[in-house]
């Protein structure tokens, strides 16, 4: 953290305060209290940090944080109530409402990922089995083409990848689905499918204004985010009342940094 600092614009008297995003949540005064993916229980990265720094330093999960930057100068601006659903290794996201990060009593709301939405021929990293990022992300599009390949069905995705299955991605996936491939398609199909079920919850609970999709997934382009449109819309219950808008969020992977910077301007605000 030093070095990030000599290396920036400002001297360490010009910073006010550091915000920093972590993959898992922390308690209200810092505390990691998980960190699967860093093998992180129970770290006190607050205290380290500002006894290090000297410098006032607020924790959050990254998640929350690009749901934060998104809200304040990317695609959820101008709107009261926006959720931010990252589409990546996993399923992650945020809540914002009314410019605030909705996370709940222990700071672990806004986990979107781990909302039940069917049985799976797999569980989650969780323990639990139906987590929707067991059907809506990278890992899940894989798996679940690699059960059919394995299986037996033929699949032009096999061709792409020099009939390397370990080499199968999402981009490999979204590329076959395109071209009319029919394990590429299943797969595509059941991943709005769930996607959509899991938009569907959480507009069941807060209705949001827009949902910002983001991460590596995002990225399938217009064949992706038009169905899963039509999926909501398909789905929606009340229908003299309109779908939310689902758009493709604009800050990419800058999201969490620059939502870092601005948890430390909200929390020294207050």
């Amino acid at each position: 953290m030093e070095n990030l600092i000599d290396q920036s614009p400002c001297s360490k008297n010009e910073i006010s305060g550091i915000g920093i995003g972590i993959p898992g949540f922390a308690d209200e005064n810092g505390l990691v209290k998980t960190c699967v993916n860093l093998n992180w229980y129970d770290v006190p990265l607050k205290d380290v940090m500002e006894k290090a720094l000297g410098i006032p330093v607020f924790i959050e999960n990254d998640g929350n944080l690009a749901a934060l930057a998104e809200y304040k100068i990317g695609i959820m601006k101008n709107f009261d109530t926006g959720v931010f659903i990252t589409l990546g290794t996993g399923v992650g996201g945020g809540i914002i409402i009314d410019g605030k990060i909705i996370s709940g009593r222990g700071n672990i709301g806004g986990e979107i990922g781990h909302m039940i939405v069917g049985d799976n021929f797999y569980n989650c990293n969780c323990g639990r089995n139906g987590c929707l990022e067991t059907f809506a992300s990278s890992t899940a599009l894989i798996r679940y083409v690699e059960k059919l390949i394995t299986s037996g069905e033929e699949s032009l995705i096999m061709e792409i990848v020099k009939d390397d299955i370990s080499k199968i991605n999402g981009k490999v996936i979204f590329q076959g689905a395109e071209t009319g491939d029919e394990v590429a398609l299943k797969a595509v199909d059941r991943f709005i499918k769930y996607l959509a079920i899991g938009i569907m919850n959480i507009v069941a609970v807060i209705s949001p204004d827009i949902f910002a999709v983001g991460g590596g997934l995002s990225e399938g382009g217009r064949f992706f985010i038009d169905n899963l449109r039509a999926e909501v819309e398909r789905i929606m219950y009340f229908k003299m009342i309109s779908p939310p808008k689902i758009e493709i969020a604009t800050l990419k992977n800058d999201a969490g940094i620059i939502g870092a910077g601005f948890l430390a301007q909200v929390c020294l605000a207050n």
